[in-house]
């Protein structure tokens, strides 16, 4: 199948994307979104995360899943059969002319689908093979499986959220959506690219091993320090020790308060118009504040309800007090802020129509970003990568496909 001049150009480097979920799938759209020639390749079930939504009118259609429409941009598609023996020679047919391999599946799991990290090494020395598992390849749980729940727990996160939490008999929770997976994609893009840079200079490829709970842990800022430094263990119970510091609300919404330093608090009191309890010891310092935050944030709370959400946050801009709206999903995508640096894209998805997608959280000089084609349909693009590009006659092609290996 011929690739138009659109397809030749999409990207220098080639990656090629295996496996399931989101880390691996984020790690490839990371590398897609700045051009990169990003193949995915699918069970001919298609990935899980076709199955999980959301879906316009919560009916499920594995092609119109927002989530991997959202990972899954600027990629082509392929399915096969990777378990058996057509479809591993297959793989590492493509894997001969690919410059990064990114895959999550799991350690235990990979002879299975042509992955072994050892036999790749042999056959591709010059192949950046980038593998994400929960644990790492190495140590006494190589071998243990995952999820983002065991990652937020095992890496120690969960332990310390809810942050401030007055209520110990309620378990740890982790975070929104699937942040422990999204890290490890953003670490074996990062590293998959900085092994790509040291191969121009070398000629070798690299092996790069990225463990889940190792990124989770990385991210833990100070806490590690408190117990290793000074033996303190931190926890997600207890309450802040200084303040103010909540979410208090105002008229049509929440605002974040943030005010600790001595010079914030008196500008603060200042704007709320020197109120006499803001002078009384229990408020004398930002310790005393923090112990006393119940009755601090009850004192303050006629005073927020006064104000709209965007008022409050430009005046406390002005005098220089922390202070920061909670926005709501609707909020974000009609942010003028996001809106006049053109976050948000839109991009004609079969299936869906016109949507509207998160798009670029930095920007480059000299560099254009773009979507430049929708999420591949299950398959898409099967055909034109093994017959166009790896040499896959049409009549083995044909056979390929009628005994299930594409």
């Amino acid at each position: 199948m011929s690739i138009n001049n659109q397809e030749k150009s999409f990207g220098r480097i080639k990656v090629v994307e295996c496996g399931w979920g989101v880390s691996a799938a984020y790690a490839g759209k990371l590398l897609a979104d700045i051009g990169a020639n990003v193949i995915k390749v699918e069970p001919l079930g298609g990935d899980i995360t076709r199955g999980w939504g959301p879906f316009p009118d919560d009916e499920r259609d594995p092609e119109k899943s927002g989530l991997f429409v959202y990972l899954n941009t600027n990629k082509r598609g392929v399915v096969l059969d990777s378990k058996r023996p057509e479809g591993r020679k297959l793989l590492d047919r493509l894997l001969e002319s690919a410059d990064i391999l990114i895959h999550n599946i799991p350690f235990p799991d990979r002879e299975q689908y042509g992955l072994l990290t050892s036999d790749l090494r042999d056959a591709h020395p010059r192949l950046i093979l980038t593998s994400i598992s929960m644990f790492g390849d190495s140590g006494p749980r190589a071998h243990w499986r995952g999820s983002e729940l065991i990652a937020s727990n095992a890496g120690g996160w969960a332990f310390l959220s809810p942050g401030a939490s007055p209520s110990p008999e309620l378990p740890p929770l982790k975070t929104f959506g699937h942040q422990c997976d999204l890290q490890a994609g953003l670490q074996a893009a990062t590293v998959a690219l900085a092994a790509y840079w040291d191969r121009k200079r070398t000629g070798k490829g690299r092996c790069i091993d990225v463990s889940e709970q190792e990124c989770i842990v990385s991210m833990l800022e100070m806490n590690l320090m408190h117990y290793s430094y000074a033996g303190r263990e931190t926890s997600r119970l207890g309450r802040r020790a200084v303040g103010p510091w909540f979410i208090a609300e105002c008229s049509d919404g929440k605002i974040f308060l943030v005010c600790i330093e001595e010079d914030q608090w008196e500008r603060l009191v200042e704007f709320m118009g020197n109120p006499h309890w803001a002078r009384d010891p229990l408020f004398k310092d930002r310790v005393a504040r923090g112990e006393n935050l119940d009755a601090l944030k009850a004192l303050m709370t006629d005073w927020f309800a006064r104000w709209k959400v965007a008022d409050l946050y430009i005046e406390a801009q002005k005098r220089k007090i922390p202070m920061a709206p909670v926005y709501t999903m609707g909020q974000l995508l009609e942010s003028d802020q996001l809106r006049q640096r053109g976050y948000f894209v839109e991009l004609d998805q079969p299936g869906l129509g016109r949507i509207k997608l998160p798009g670029r959280p930095s920007q480059y000089e000299r560099t254009t970003w773009a979507l430049k084609r929708p999420a591949p349909r299950l398959g898409e693009h099967t055909e034109e990568v093994l017959c166009g590009e790896m040499g896959v006659s049409a009549s083995e092609f044909e056979t390929l496909r009628n005994v299930g290996i594409v």
